[in-house]
């Protein structure tokens, strides 16, 4: 959270002071620096020999795809969507993995049309799907298949995808079997293998255990004659929040150099939360102070729309008083809350902070992942906008789309649309 410091005892964004942010497009609404994202792209360029995938889903913004694009970054994408975010924010092609369980055969044809640089396969079913459509457009389509190695992980069970009993990948010992079947198909080209066992791991234990079983099944796949030229190594490298020590990734490439240097395989590694998480802060504004028999609760503007990781993930973020109180100030434990109708819009539990009164703002931390990317207009809300900022000025990277204008979406059926029935 470097980039996010007090001056003059008010919180900046960069040499951006976050209140003429606020005043200027409102709240709530998220803030991020590109110079934070161009320093964690760079301290993991430095740090590992493999080319960098950024991961869409992390957070799918033009601007910031494009921050990473001029930098040297390639794209991973999940969907159809993200695959033309990622082209439309610059990204050739070429340089784009396209993953995912759930690939549908438009999204598919989609890919080879575009020539990705490799799609990764998850199934048999869809293995073949591939065949079929890069033959009937006349094309040779590059593929990985994705392994599930059985690895457990110390992360929230959501967002664990490396165990047996996850939809994601091949199980271990099918790989080989479907491998081979790849080679046999017309219209692929067998790129390598690929892997991913979850997100926000902070432990290098299990990425040594899943690298392992990778470079068992290389050796296994050439003594059987089989080219391996690509190692896809996903994703998954953790930041701090609060009290959480990050995952430093000179560490992760020790465990990639012990395990797969000397394999002669060209690398892919595909961070998303890495380079965006602790580049990004909610903004939101005070509403009211409730005090009860049991708790006080701070309402704020955000809400579990605007970020859900709270909600869906009981995840902990770190929040700030825009205004630094002094060092004296009373403190008391206080709920973060939002005015969505659900016990569960909780931002922040039990958070110390002084006294706060109706318009005061604050800042919520490690929110450049997983947050706008996974924001909705539930309970009618607007759509929380985005702010990109860069040294001294900033801009609006995502306009809040008000209810007016998302009610201006919805269309009524004929049957509805004409007088109504005496």
């Amino acid at each position: 959270m470097t980039a996010f410091a007090y001056r003059g005892g008010v919180l900046h964004a960069e040499a951006v002071c976050l209140e003429d942010i606020a005043g200027d497009v409102g709240t709530p609404v998220y803030v991020y620096s590109q110079t934070a994202i161009e320093r964690a792209y760079r301290s993991l360029a430095d740090s590992i020999d493999a080319r960098i995938c950024y991961a869409v889903k992390a957070n799918s913004n033009q601007a910031v795809i494009a921050t990473l694009a001029r930098l040297g970054a390639g794209a991973d994408v999940v969907s159809g969507g993200e695959l033309a975010r990622a082209i439309a924010a610059g990204v050739p092609p070429g340089e784009i993995v396209f993953s995912g369980v759930g690939k549908t055969r438009e999204e598919i044809a989609r890919a080879i049309a575009l020539g990705v640089g490799q799609i990764n396969v998850e199934s048999e079913p869809e293995l073949r799907a591939v065949s079929e459509l890069a033959c009937a457009a006349a094309r040779s389509a590059v593929v990985g298949v994705r392994v599930n190695p059985d690895v457990d992980v110390n992360t929230h069970r959501k967002i664990a995808t490396g165990g047996r009993l996850h939809k994601f990948g091949i199980p271990y010992q099918d790989v080989a079997r479907l491998y081979a079947q790849a080679h046999g198909l017309p219209g692929l080209r067998v790129a390598g293998l690929a892997v991913h066992i979850g997100s926000q791991l902070l432990d290098p234990a299990p990425f040594e255990r899943a690298y392992r079983r990778l470079a068992g099944l290389v050796s296994a796949l050439r003594a059987d004659g089989f080219s391996v030229e690509k190692l896809d190594l996903g994703g998954g490298l953790g930041i701090a929040y609060t009290a959480e020590r990050a995952l430093d990734p000179t560490v992760l490439a020790d465990v990639v150099a012990r395990t797969l240097g000397g394999l002669g395989c060209a690398l892919v590694v595909e961070p998303g939360r890495y380079l965006v998480g602790n580049a990004g802060i909610l903004l939101t504004r005070v509403i009211l102070t409730k005090r009860t028999p049991g708790r006080t609760f701070v309402v704020v503007d955000a809400a579990m729309n605007d970020l859900l990781r709270p909600t869906l993930y009981d995840a902990v973020h770190p929040v700030m008083g825009v205004r630094r109180a002094p060092p004296d100030a009373r403190r008391a434990a206080a709920d973060i809350v939002g005015p969505v109708c659900e016990t569960g819009d909780v931002l922040a539990t039990a958070v110390e902070l002084p006294s706060l009164a109706a318009g005061d703002l604050l800042a919520i931390g490690g929110a450049g992942a997983y947050g706008a990317v996974m924001a909705s207009s539930y309970n009618g809300r607007a759509l929380v906008g985005e702010t990109m900022v860069c040294e001294d000025r900033f801009a609006v990277i995502r306009p809040r789309l008000d209810p007016a204008e998302l009610l201006a979406l919805d269309r009524l059926p004929p049957w509805l649309s004409g007088p109504k029935a005496g």
